[in-house]
C-alpha cells in the first residue's frame, strides 16, 4: 500500500517554503499527504526557535502525538528545522519515541531518512554541517496553492545579532545564482502563478557575484517577467537597506509598496547591546527616505521589549520610535534566552512580569496607530489578491499590496485571483470592504 505521509508546519514563511519541498521529496518517493496525524505513516514537526515559546509548542504537540505513537508503534515521526537543529539529541532524551531528527539543510533528503529509519530501526540524526551545504537547486517542491510562491533566493545568516540563533540552525548565508532564481519565477509566472515572494534570512544582502547582480538588480529583473502580478521579499536587514532598492520599488509597481525593516528596539544603546549593527538615528534616517518616496509604502518591524538591561528610559524610547515613524503593523515579542547565543552572557534582568507588561503597553500603544493609520483607507478602491476564505463574519480575505488584510464578501471562485474592492469599515488590524470589480468566473459570480 502506498504510505502517506503529514506535516506540520511552525515559524515563518521561509518554513512554509521548507514544508513544501519536504512535500515535494515525499511525493517523488512515491508517497502521498495525509490530511491528518490520524490517518499518516510519517508525520513530520517542521520547527522554529527562534523564540523558546515555539520551542515550547513543538514539545507539546509531540506530547499529544505520544499518543498516536502508543496506539500505532509503526508510525514514523520526524523533528526537522530549526527547533531540531538546535535541540539534537535532547529531542530524543524527552521524547524517545521520535524516530527521526534532523536539521533544515538535511531535511530536504527526509525521504532517505525515512528509508533509513525503517530498515534500521534506530532513531536517525542528521545535523546541518557548513562543509558539506545542501545544494540550493535540489528541490522538488510541491505548492500549497497556484497563485502565491515563495522562492529562495538566499539561505543562512553571516550576522552575529546577539538574540538570534538563525546562524547557529541555518548556517552561513549560502547565496543561489540569479540564474536559476530568474529561472525558477518565469517557470512560475508561465504556470499562472501572480505573487512571488523572495525569501532569505537578510534578502537584501543578496549579491550575485557570479552574474554581478545586487537584490535591487534581481528585483529589477525579475519584475520583467511577464504575467507576475506582485513581487515581495521578506526581510530585509536595515543595514542592507540602499538607495537602489528604493528607486526599484518607486520605479517597478510590480514590486509591493511594503517593506518589512525589523528595528528590534528603538534605544540605541539597546541595539549596540543587540549587535544590530546601526543607531536610532541611522533607522530613522532610512525610514525618512522611505516616507519621502514618490510612492507610498508601507512599514512594518519586529519588536523585542525586556532585552538584558533594558531599562523604563530604553522602553520609552522604543515607544517614541513607534510615534516617530507610525508602522503599519509590529509583531512584537518578549526576549527569551536562546541556546548558545551571545546574549546569554548578558544578565536577564528584566523580570517576566515586566517584560509581559511592556509588550502590552507597547502592542496597545501600536493599536491606536493602526487604528489611526487604517482609517485613511475608508472609501478607497484596493486591489486585493484573494487569499482564502475568512475567519470572520465575512466571505473572502485577501490583501493589498501595501499588505493590508481586507476582508469582503465575494464567491470562493475568486480565490487566487485578484480583484478591487472599496473599503467601507477598518479596524486596527484589517479594512472591511464590498467587491467591486472581479475577473470574469462563472454563473455563480454575482451581478
Amino acid at each position: 500500500m502506498t504510505k502517506t505521509y503529514h506535516i506540520e508546519t511552525f515559524g515563518c514563511q521561509m518554513n512554509d517554503l521548507d514544508s513544501e519541498k519536504i512535500a515535494g521529496d515525499l511525493i517523488r518517493y512515491g508517497m502521498q499527504p495525509a490530511a491528518a496525524v490520524s490517518e499518516a505513516d510519517f508525520v513530520i514537526l517542521n520547527t522554529c526557535s527562534v523564540r523558546e515559546k515555539a520551542v515550547q509548542k513543538v514539545y507539546a504537540r509531540l506530547g499529544e502525538i505520544r499518543k498516536q505513537k502508543g496506539h500505532r508503534p509503526d508510525l514514523v515521526v520526524g523533528v526537522v528545522g530549526c527547533m531540531a537543529q538546535l535541540e539534537g539529541e535532547k529531542i530524543l532524551k524527552k521524547m524517545p519515541f521520535v524516530n527521526i531528527v534532523a536539521g533544515p539543510q538535511k531535511s530536504f533528503g527526509i525521504s532517505a531518512l525515512f528509508e533509513r529509519s525503517i530498515i534500521s530501526q534506530k532513531p536517525v540524526i542528521a545535523m546541518r554541517a557548513d562543509e558539506d551545504p545542501v545544494p540550493l537547486e535540489d528541490f522538488h517542491i510541491a505548492r500549497g496553492n497556484t497563485w502565491s510562491a515563495g522562492v529562495t533566493i538566499s539561505e543562512g545568516c553571516n550576522r552575529q545579532c546577539a538574540f538570534c540563533v538563525i546562524p547557529l540552525t541555518r548556517g552561513k548565508e549560502r547565496i543561489r545564482e540569479s540564474i536559476h532564481i530568474v529561472r525558477e519565477v518565469e517557470s512560475l509566472a508561465a504556470a499562472g502563478y501572480l505573487e512571488i515572494i523572495l525569501l532569505g534570512q537578510t534578502v537584501n544582502s543578496y549579491v550575485d557575484r557570479t552574474g554581478g547582480l545586487s537584490f535591487a538588480g534581481l528585483l529589477r529583473r525579475i519584475s520583467g517577467i511577464p504575467g507576475l502580478k506582485r513581487i515581495r521579499f521578506i526581510s530585509p536587514h536595515p543595514s542592507d537597506f540602499s538607495d537602489e532598492l528604493l528607486q526599484v520599488m518607486e520605479s517597478r509597481p510590480q514590486v509591493c509598496n511594503h517593506i518589512h525593516l525589523p528595528v528590534q528596539s528603538g534605544s540605541s544603546r539597546v541595539l549596540k547591546a543587540m549587535r544590530r549593527g546601526y543607531t536610532r538615528e541611522r533607522y530613522l534616517e532610512i525610514v525618512k527616505k522611505i516616507q519621502s518616496s514618490a510612492r507610498p509604502i508601507a512599514i512594518s518591524t519586529d519588536i523585542i521589549v525586556g532585552f538584558p538591561g533594558e531599562t523604563d528610559a530604553d522602553f520609552r524610547d522604543t515607544l517614541t520610535l513607534l510615534d516617530e515613524v507610525q508602522y503599519d503593523s509590529v509583531f512584537s515579542f518578549k526576549y527569551s534566552p536562546r541556546p548558545n547565543t551571545a546574549a546569554l552572557s548578558l544578565t536577564d534582568d528584566v523580570s517576566e512580569e515586566e517584560k509581559g507588561r511592556r509588550l502590552k503597553i507597547l502592542q496597545d500603544h501600536q493599536k491606536h496607530i493602526q487604528y489611526r493609520k487604517n482609517s485613511s483607507y475608508m472609501g478607497r478602491i484596493e486591489e486585493v489578491l484573494v487569499e482564502d476564505n475568512a475567519r470572520s463574519r465575512f466571505r473572502l480575505t485577501g490583501r493589498t499590496g501595501s499588505n493590508k488584510i481586507v476582508n469582503f464578501d465575494g464567491p470562493d471562485g475568486l480565490i487566487g485571483k485578484m480583484a478591487y474592492v472599496k473599503i467601507t469599515d477598518y479596524g486596527p488590524h484589517s479594512l472591511q470592504g464590498i467587491l467591486i470589480q472581479y475577473p470574469v468566473l462563472n454563473s455563480s459570480a454575482p451581478e
